[in-house]
């Protein structure tokens, strides 16, 4: 019976929300003729050599469940009325110092608990979950640790028993599913320079370009005065031009913080 009693302390610490902790106790009997004595809490032996063995496993206000063997014909109803009277201070017994670990369940999951989050996207851009031949969802599955499941409505099912694993899992397929939001700020990799701005990676492989003008609040003749590939910056998504492609800013952003900072004064920016 101490599976029970750990066992409904593990779901408790693992945040499984349980309505009142659960605790077990086996009870045996030594029956001699008309002679017997129920044994609480009995080992290997008694269990072994004794005639019943009935495991009771209940909350404090009641019994959840029963089991029993026998060896005998049967039981009086007396042997059954003392064997739940001491499977009942038995189990209060257990609760009580089971209390001195936990009460409840915890109010967030473990990161270690196993679980399954879902997520529904668009019919529409299942195809581009999958990739061709499976190529990014495989990808998914190897990066993140978590298993991918998907199905023809849209919902995919996420498992794993790392919180860290489901969530990277989650991000790499809401960077594929979801649209850049216009005059939100992400941060994102410079991945090319050229003469007129910087191309830049934001949001999961879509790349946008912060152009020459709009990288600081100041005439630059090259993007490479102030940044170099591969430097991590934030960047504000401004619009899209006539042929859909991202136009970003940086000036308006602070680099350290992330927050928007007004922009100066054009009197400002001549001094």
């Amino acid at each position: 019976m101490a599976s029970v009693c750990g066992g409904s302390l593990a779901m408790m610490d693992a945040g499984v929300p349980l309505k009142a902790p659960v605790a077990g106790v086996a009870m045996g009997l030594i029956l001699e003729g008309e002679k017997w004595a129920v044994l609480t809490d009995i080992l290997g032996d008694e269990d072994h050599l004794g005639d019943m063995d009935f495991k009771v496993a209940g909350t404090s206000n009641g019994i959840t469940s029963l089991q029993m063997d026998i060896k005998v014909a049967g039981i009086t109803p007396a042997i059954m009325e003392q064997a739940l009277a001491q499977a009942k201070d038995g189990r209060m017994h257990i609760l009580g110092e089971m209390a001195n670990a936990l009460t409840e369940g915890r109010n967030e999951f473990s990161a270690h608990a196993p679980r399954i989050e879902t997520m529904t996207i668009p019919t529409d851009k299942i195809r581009e979950v999958i990739g061709s031949g499976g190529k990014v969802i495989r990808e998914i599955v190897e990066v993140s640790g978590a298993k991918v499941d998907i199905n023809d409505d849209g919902v995919i099912k996420i498992a794993s028993a790392n919180a860290d694993s489901i969530k990277k899992a989650y991000d790499m397929i809401y960077s594929i599913v979801a649209e850049p939001e216009e005059g939100k700020v992400y941060t994102g990799k410079v991945v090319k320079l050229v003469d007129f701005g910087a191309f830049v990676n934001f949001f999961g492989k879509r790349d946008g370009l912060v152009h020459v003008s709009q990288i600081a609040n100041k005439r630059l003749t090259h993007p490479n005065e102030i940044l170099k590939e591969g430097q991590e910056v934030k960047v504000k998504l401004l619009g899209f031009d006539d042929r859909g492609k991202v136009r970003l800013g940086m000036k308006m952003v602070d680099q350290e913080t992330g927050e928007e900072i007004a922009e100066p004064k054009k009197e400002d920016q001549a001094e």
